[in-house]
């Protein structure tokens, strides 16, 4: 088949699978009980109503979000507009905003932390693994398997609140939540082939990685311990093969024996983790984000489902999350064979 067919016929299985994820996305929410027309209106507002008076506002409310349509043009609607990203507006508990630049206001703040949590979590996961795989059975290696179990199991909730107690509540050195200070956001403006371009200052890059060093503590400590056990249990079956036994006979430098011959062949199951961890990246960290009230995708698609019920929201935080895990196992796929030139796509 080789390379172009192996990616044609990739690309044409991904658009199917994305067709299933949708179709199962809107069959989630049509079977969900309650009708969010009456947390719409509010309880509030309805002991002010009539019954004639509620039923007309429900039926308004129906017909503007389209769910007074039969059910086969109603998912119509719906793949044309998920398809063509024309994700419309959000609930009217949150103003009925268009929805891109409503997610906008919490996508890189997601980004930036689960990006330094992520990434901080292979580096470190892989290192520590290589080194407790060389040196198997020893000290370090039982130290750093029980750690990273520990951790591992340890609740994100608990962790938040123990740094909370500890570097906010006692020791003041750090901010309990949010991402940014009370101060207001300082820009600088450029102005660049006629266009004006703002960019934060110093101040509010310092200000913002300071409110990112507890929550990506978290993160990375209860993230971190996958990537250790998986690249040792990997490297220990890899330290075995009959190359890594004539590389040592021909006198090569155990640095280079580790890293450039056994990681390379075991970093297949690696990359998959690492890739669909990438993968959901923007999907936020719900509990982390709710503990330090950072304002993410995580704490947002937890209040879009207790609070405000914004249904609109959560189909787009859940389909551009399913497609960013389709797109990097799709990437992984295809660096499977420059990795490992065994494989052969065929």
């Amino acid at each position: 088949m080789g390379l172009r067919g192996y990616v044609a016929k990739r690309l044409l299985y991904t658009f199917f699978l994305i067709l299933f994820v949708l179709t199962l996305n809107f069959i989630i929410f049509e079977v969900m009980p309650g009708d969010p027309t009456e947390f719409f209106i509010g309880s509030r507002q309805q002991q002010f109503m009539t019954i004639e008076e509620i039923k007309a506002k429900m039926a308004a409310i129906m017909h503007q979000w389209g769910l007074d349509q039969p059910l086969h043009v109603r998912y119509i609607t719906y793949l044309q507009r998920m398809l063509t990203w024309n994700f419309g507006e959000t609930s009217p508990n949150t103003g009925s905003k268009p929805i891109i630049p409503y997610l906008m206001d919490y996508l890189p703040n997601t980004i930036v932390l689960m990006g330094f949590s992520t990434v901080l979590s292979i580096v470190i996961g892989v290192i520590l693994g290589v080194i407790a795989a060389y040196k198997r059975g020893g000290l370090f290696d039982s130290v750093s398997v029980i750690s990273s179990l520990i951790t591992f199991s340890l609740p994100t909730f608990w962790m938040g609140l123990l740094l909370i107690s500890i570097f906010s509540t006692n020791l003041h050195l750090l901010p309990a939540n949010r991402a940014v200070g009370d101060f207001m956001p300082l820009w600088n403006t450029y102005h660049l082939f006629g266009t004006e371009i703002a960019f934060p200052t110093m101040v509010e890059i310092q200000d913002r990685l300071i409110h990112l060093i507890m929550p990506v503590t978290v993160l990375t400590l209860f993230q971190y311990g996958n990537y250790l056990l998986l690249t040792r249990a990997t490297m220990l079956e890899t330290l075995t093969e009959d190359y890594i036994m004539t590389a040592k006979a021909k006198g090569l430098k155990e640095r280079t024996i580790i890293f450039k011959h056994a990681l390379k062949n075991a970093s297949l199951p690696i990359i998959t983790s690492s890739a669909l961890a990438l993968g959901f990246l923007i999907s936020g960290a719900m509990i982390t984000e709710t503990v330090f009230s950072y304002p993410g995708i995580g704490k947002l698609t937890l209040d879009s489902i207790m609070v405000s019920m914004n249904y609109p929201v959560l189909h787009v935080i859940f389909y551009i999350t399913a497609l960013c895990v389709i797109l990097a196992n799709l990437i992984s796929d295809l660096l499977y064979g420059i990795i490992d030139p065994r494989i052969k796509y065929g």
